[in-house]
């Protein structure tokens, strides 16, 4: 109960924030403007990744030696799945698997 309060205050303080650090007008009472910034940035449409959330994206492709060693992960994976192995029995085939 006191994070959430804590949470709505600290929201609170942060949109009304502008206004009350404002610089004064030389004009007593008139409303307080700000300048807008100087730079625009890109429209965010344009900065938006076109992959799945939370995908990381590979900065080069993968060498001959590591699309091997992918297949034979799958491979061994895949005749481990069918024999039914689990646990110890699973980590002990794929090391043998994986070296042959």
């Amino acid at each position: 109960m006191i994070r959430k309060s804590i949470v709505v205050l600290a929201f609170a303080a942060l949109s009304i924030a502008p206004a009350a650090f404002a610089a004064p007008s030389d004009t007593p009472g008139a409303p307080t403007t700000t300048a807008a910034p100087a730079t625009t940035a890109a429209p965010a449409a344009a900065a938006a990744p076109t992959s799945k959330p939370g995908a990381v994206k590979a900065k080069h492709p993968a060498s001959a030696k590591q699309v091997a060693q992918r297949q034979k992960m799958k491979s061994c994976s895949a005749d481990a799945k069918t024999k039914g192995l689990k646990g110890a029995d699973r980590k002990g085939f794929m090391s043998t698997c994986l070296k042959g």
